[in-house]
């Protein structure tokens, strides 16, 4: 049956096309709708590495494609999206990912007030720290809930969300409720004041889930409430959270502990200040306990499924290949492996400085000058921690524990002549490995990059190069790095990249990372080949990360909408 509906799907935009081209110029104009939609096919082929001892897995040849079709007629959207894994999924991606089959459909209704979806949707309330449901397929991501959603706005200063489903994992379901409600209010809007802006804001999210446990100790359904108040004006702007999740089993090693049960909390404040030519943005923010998903025993996966909320590393992404080797991950779980290892959670935050120097300045000179610098730092929360029976723990609230991680750092922008743009970046990290991974070892490093942009008189044509190196005194040392990019036109790019790993003690593993390709780009249309190897490690998107092997080969990525 799910061939038939995929065969309908690719041949449905011919049929409604062709229909609409037989309509006559003297028949009166009618209302067809829209047909829209995406496609995207990212594949590898594996290659033997002797130097890497990489032996290709027993599928070389994987791709994952995407088909997102939709029809829109007045008020309402229909939308399905086809995925295919073959011949299987590309490595390190959940392996429930297989084959080819029907991920995500839906039906939706919207008018000015009311906006109505059966089938599959993504939902956040508030910062998304007890609901983000979401698509990132870089990442491998796609927990949407199929169910219903309703969300009514009576007011312009008002809007009321219900929603109830069960979520998607793989291309099934999981064996769990989830019921959610959320309002936001625009206090500004209701008594007519404009020279501010005041909004508060409150959630409600429910997971039920049945569980083996004979008599336990713990309910079925755990809640988790939200509360949040925005203030902004003139250039300020302040913006608090605070989540509560309801006491809940503790799942250690794949297995419930049914005599371990605390309840999580979340703290999360943003404020700044900006105004032409300056700005000053800081966050801070504490979990405990705060892992969410939508089986309990799915905690510690390390393919980001069944995960209900959204708890993001709060650190700078940087932009530097080398300064992404050792990055921050979120540490919102209680996991006590061992006496050595006690976290219920973490604390800290950071914070951003940008200033542009005038032009005509001393330092801005004739075309100015941008700074920025940031500072994150996180920490365990400290605490009274029992390792042995009972196993329990008691934290103070506002007390540092263990440092996780610290990244500080500077960028300078300066634009040299008309044609030429120089970027510097220092950074200097600390990275507990011991604490962040669960393995063992800390690593202190600093980093340095300098890159280049050059504008040929045939402005469309460019030339961008970026040198880089990372002093590290543990794990693999010290590394090496450069980037050679060049713009034909906004259509066509090749790229050259290669990090050297050559103050690894090991001397086997002193290995180049290369890779060259090229991108071509039309209209909405993006093709990208390219061959190389794969530095095994983290890949990160927006602060949530997926572990990736190291590889060599050829890949092959499309993108296109419609």
């Amino acid at each position: 049956m799910y061939k038939k509906i995929i065969l309908f799907c690719c041949l449905f935009p011919s049929i409604f096309s062709f229909a609409q081209e037989g309509t006559t110029e003297e028949a009166p104009k009618k209302e067809y709708g829209k047909v829209f939609g995406f496609f995207e096919s990212n594949g590898q082929w594996y290659l033997n590495d002797k130097e890497l001892k990489i032996n290709h897995p027993d599928y070389p040849i994987r791709s994952n494609n995407y088909l997102g079709l939709n029809y829109n007629y007045k008020r309402f959207t229909v939308g399905v999206q086809t995925e295919s894994y073959v011949d299987n999924a590309l490595l390190n991606f959940n392996p429930k990912y297989e084959k080819t089959n029907i991920g995500t459909y839906f039906l939706n209704y919207k008018s000015n007030k009311l906006d109505v979806t059966a089938g599959y949707f993504y939902q956040q309330f508030g910062s998304g720290l007890i609901l983000r449901t979401w698509e990132d397929r870089a990442l491998g991501i796609n927990n949407a809930l199929r169910g219903g959603k309703i969300s009514y706005k009576p007011f312009d200063f008002i809007s009321l969300t219900a929603l109830y489903g069960k979520q998607r994992t793989g291309f099934e379901v999981a064996n769990s409720d989830i019921y959610g409600f959320n309002t936001d209010i625009d206090i500004t809007n209701l008594f007519n004041k404009d020279h501010f802006t005041l909004e508060i804001g409150f959630s409600y999210v429910g997971r039920n889930e049945l569980t083996d446990v004979i008599r336990p100790k713990f309910l079925s359904l755990t809640n988790a409430y939200s509360g949040r108040l925005n203030f902004s004006k003139g250039a300020f702007y302040i913006a608090t959270e605070y989540d509560y999740k309801s006491p809940d089993a503790i799942v250690e090693f794949g297995e419930i502990e049914e005599d371990f049960i605390k309840s999580g909390s979340a703290l999360l404040i943003n404020t700044g200040f900006s105004k032409k030519g300056f700005g000053i943005d800081a966050t801070f923010r504490r979990l405990e306990n705060m892992s969410f998903f939508s089986e309990r025993k799915a905690k510690g996966n390390s393919y980001n499924d069944k995960i209900i909320n959204f708890v993001p590393s709060l650190t700078k992404q940087h932009h530097n290949n080398l300064a992404n080797i050792y990055v921050y991950q979120a540490q919102s779980n209680v996991s006590m492996p061992d006496e050595a290892i006690l976290k219920a959670g973490e604390i800290g935050g950071q914070i951003d400085i940008f200033y542009n120097f005038k032009k005509g300045s001393s330092l801005g000179g004739k075309y100015g000058t941008k700074i920025a610098l940031n500072a994150s730092s996180w920490f365990g929360l400290a605490g009274k921690y029992s390792f042995y029976n009972p196993r329990d723990y008691k934290t103070d609230f506002f007390s540092l524990g263990q440092k996780y991680f610290t990244d500080y750092n500077i960028e300078i922008d300066k634009k040299i002549n008309d044609n030429l743009t120089m970027n510097f970046v220092y950074i200097n990290q600390y990275y507990n490995k011991k604490l962040i991974e669960e393995t063992y070892g800390l690593v202190k490093t600093n980093n340095i990059g300098l890159e280049g942009t050059y504008k040929f008189k045939n402005k469309n044509q460019s030339l961008r190069i970026l040198a880089e190196h990372l002093w590290a005194d543990s794990d693999k040392k010290n590394w090496g790095g450069g980037t050679f990019e060049f713009n034909f036109n906004q259509k066509i790019s090749l790229y050259l990249t290669d990090l050297y790993n050559y103050g690894n003690e090991d001397v086997e593993k002193r290995q180049h990372y290369y890779s060259f390709g090229g991108v071509f780009r039309q209209k909405s249309t993006r093709i990208q080949l390219a061959y190389g190897r794969q530095r095994g490690g983290l890949m990160c998107v927006g602060g949530v990360c997926r572990m990736v092997p190291e590889s060599s080969g050829l890949s092959l990525n499309i993108n296109t909408a419609f």
